[in-house]
């Protein structure tokens, strides 16, 4: 029967750490059978932030993604704590990373990143008011931070400059439907 549920039997554990865990669950596919299908579950609550200020300008990271061998731009972003308001996980987190202190934090929108295979949700914000208060705190997060105007920032998704998903998701939403809907409404 096609669009039913996947019946769960059971699920064990592989591999977990405080950033990521794999897990084999026994899933029944209607139509196929049961299989043990590969979840990659993470345990902290993912955020990010695009991060504008009065000129139109977006705060971005530039940086080096060892996994991918790759540089590029990014937004802020980072991991809720157990029991921490993700809102206020990113404002830390902006803070930490780019030297500026939120105003205003607002929830663009949550998605989940890797449906088929993993349960990696991300909550987007957007940041405004910041204020400059020094140097970022976490110096491996970035070799530079700078204000990007909005054409600096379409070029830079549109060249592939911008690959990280999680802040390629991020922009492309604001820039869309994020802004649409305020426009709209």
């Amino acid at each position: 029967m096609a669009g039913a549920e996947w019946p769960v039997h059971g699920r064990r554990q592989v591999y977990g750490s405080p950033w990521v865990e794999v897990w084999l669950d026994d899933v029944d596919i209607p139509g196929v059978g049961r299989i043990e299908h590969h979840v990659v579950r993470m345990p902290r609550a993912s955020t990010t932030s695009v991060v504008t200020n009065e000129a139109g300008e977006f705060l971005l990271l530039h940086r080096h993604r060892f996994i991918t061998g790759r540089w590029g731009w990014e937004v802020p972003a980072g991991w809720a704590d157990p029991g921490e308001d993700p809102a206020v996980a990113i404002a830390r987190e902006v803070e930490e990373e780019t030297g500026w202190r939120p105003g205003r934090v607002e929830l663009m929108t949550e998605y989940d990143a890797m449906a088929g295979i993993s349960d990696a949700h991300f909550r987007s914000y957007h940041v405004t008011g910041c204020t400059r208060i020094g140097e970022p705190e976490d110096i491996s997060e970035a070799a530079r931070v700078e204000w990007v105007s909005e054409a600096g920032v379409v070029k830079l998704l549109t060249s592939g400059e911008i690959s990280d998903g999680p802040s390629h998701a991020a922009l492309s939403y604001f820039l869309g439907p994020y802004r649409l809907a305020r426009t709209n409404s």
